[in-house]
């Protein structure tokens, strides 16, 4: 909080007025002063004991097919992360796919990212710093926010859940809770601790796999948790939060497309209800994966439709300038 660093340094500053500051900042605005004033030795303070170096764009690549552009950032040490500008279907609005970490620890094998391996966490403000710096170029209005960039948003965790209580503050990104949305390949005991603290905002869970065996070669980090535990722990994140739990499964023609899926997933959730979001792999390696063929597809979602739980095919664009899911790799277009 800033009213509490500035004060461990020594400033006296007030609740009310660490607030005017923050709003300050958050409205894209400049310098001081802010438009409401506080005292002068605030200002002063603000300058000196806070960070407020903006973040560097290095490219903006727009995907003229369906409107998604990719910033690349490089950060104040020289590492780079990546956020996307999502075109809503209500026009002139806007979302912002924002990274948590730069590169990501979780080594899944469809995952552009993942292959970078961890570079470091970000910082709360680096964070804010995505959203702020691609809202402030947006041609419309920014209403949400998603934490499905580079890295893994729950092993991240004290710094994703400060940065989404600013981007949800009356005083900060005035989003709505439930328009900022965190994914998570399936950390056991931060979905516990998510659901334990009743976080206000959307998880979704990425399993791709219901069995244990593939899981472990798709998503390499999984064998610390067997699906059986990571669903006890979906049950207990859906009591929580109610309604329907949102499981992601990134779609990969010949490996998760088949009716031994569609039964590990009957026996998993029994009696959680559920929403599964399909996503199209997107692999740009000659040898990489392969997207499902419309009749595998097509025999997928009918044998999961016998589960009797709503199935949403989730567009993924920005493919042509590798803005899509599991594209982001901190490099070029």
């Amino acid at each position: 909080d800033l009213a509490s660093h500035l004060r461990a340094n020594g400033v006296d500053i007030r609740d009310a007025e660490a607030r005017r500051v923050i709003a300050h900042v958050m409205a894209g605005r400049a310098g001081f002063p802010v438009s409401r004033p506080v005292p002068r030795k605030v200002e002063n303070a603000v300058e000196q004991f806070t960070t407020r170096t903006p973040l560097e764009i290095v490219e903006r690549a727009t995907d003229p097919s369906d409107g998604f552009v990719k910033y690349l950032f490089r950060l104040h040490d020289g590492a780079l992360a990546e956020a996307v500008r999502i075109p809503l279907e209500a026009a002139g609005k806007f979302t912002v796919c924002i990274s948590s970490q730069a590169g990501c620890a979780m080594g899944c094998s469809f995952c552009a990212t993942g292959r970078l391996g961890l570079i470091r966490n970000l910082e709360p403000w680096e964070i804010v710093a995505q959203w702020i710096a691609v809202r402030d170029e947006a041609p419309g209005v920014v209403t949400g926010a998603l934490f499905q960039g580079q890295g893994e948003p729950l092993h991240n965790y004290a710094a994703v859940m400060k940065a989404a209580s600013i981007l949800a503050h009356p005083c900060g990104g005035r989003i709505a809770a439930k328009n900022i949305t965190i994914s998570t390949v399936g950390l056991v005991p931060q979905i516990l601790r998510f659901a334990r603290e009743r976080q206000p905002y959307r998880l979704i869970v990425s399993l791709t796999s219901a069995i244990d065996e593939r899981r472990r070669v798709l998503v390499p980090s999984a064998s610390a948790w067997p699906v059986r535990e990571l669903a006890d722990a979906v049950r207990i994140y859906q009591q929580s939060a109610g309604g329907r739990a949102t499981i992601a499964w990134v779609v990969l023609g010949g490996i998760n497309t088949g009716a031994d899926e569609v039964a590990a997933l009957r026996v998993l959730f029994d009696g959680v209800p559920l929403r599964l979001n399909l996503i199209d792999v997107n692999d740009a390696r000659p040898d990489g994966y392969r997207r499902a063929s419309d009749d595998e597809l097509s025999s997928f979602r009918d044998d999961l439709r016998t589960l009797g739980i709503p199935i949403v095919r989730r567009y993924s664009g920005g493919a042509a300038k590798h803005a899509a899911c599991g594209m982001l790799a901190a490099m070029q277009s």
